[in-house]
């Protein structure tokens, strides 16, 4: 399998060495030509508005968003799901979005670096051990509509991660928990498309 990360900022190093460990082949993108025989991308966390605008001065926008409607699995982080929603807390200063999951986010929901934070999630999905997260500035999911499944919430109800078909959402970075196991569930996504 091929998986395209998307390499205009972020620690998208960090998601290649993951997928490598897994026996997957991990390509940074920056151009669209970039996304040429790629089973699945994956959009890395970093700042939300800045990838957005570079997506469109690269013009990946329109390519990306093409791929998610031709079912190619897309799978954001922390900022990456940003950019997957239809809706966010700041859609009205302009920020470029995929706008293609059913979900509204807010960025920066937990506030500054200073609050970021590492916590153990349950993911039943992944399996019965927890999962150990680190939220650096992220977001939360406010709202999901149809077809959305909640993948994992915090204690306090907050949702943190969402599937909606072959979209897949975390507002924490798995690329750094050293836990292979949301790799290895976006690899079987990817599978099950490709059969």
């Amino acid at each position: 399998m091929r998986i395209g990360v998307l390499a205009l900022q972020g620690d998208f190093a960090a998601h290649i060495k993951m997928l490598e460990g897994l026996g997957a082949e991990g390509k940074a993108v920056r151009l669209p030509e970039h996304l040429e025989e790629i089973d699945g991308i994956i959009i890395p966390g970093g700042e939300s508005t800045t990838i957005g605008k570079l997506m469109v001065i690269y013009n990946l926008q329109e390519v990306l968003q093409r791929k998610i409607q031709e079912g190619v699995p897309i799978w954001g982080t922390c900022a990456g799901l940003i950019l997957l929603a239809k809706e966010t807390d700041n859609a009205l200063l302009g920020q470029p979005l995929l706008a293609s999951m059913n979900i509204r986010v807010r960025r920066n929901a937990f506030g500054s670096q200073r609050e970021s934070f590492e916590t153990d999630l349950s993911v039943p999905a992944l399996g019965e051990a927890p999962f150990h997260t680190f939220f650096i500035r992220g977001p939360a999911v406010e709202s999901v509509g149809p077809g959305v499944e909640v993948l994992a919430t915090l204690d306090d109800g907050t949702i943190v991660a969402v599937r909606e078909g072959t979209l897949l959402g975390t507002a924490f970075h798995p690329e750094v928990s050293g836990d292979p196991r949301f790799h290895q569930y976006f690899l079987r996504i990817v599978q099950g498309v490709k059969g």
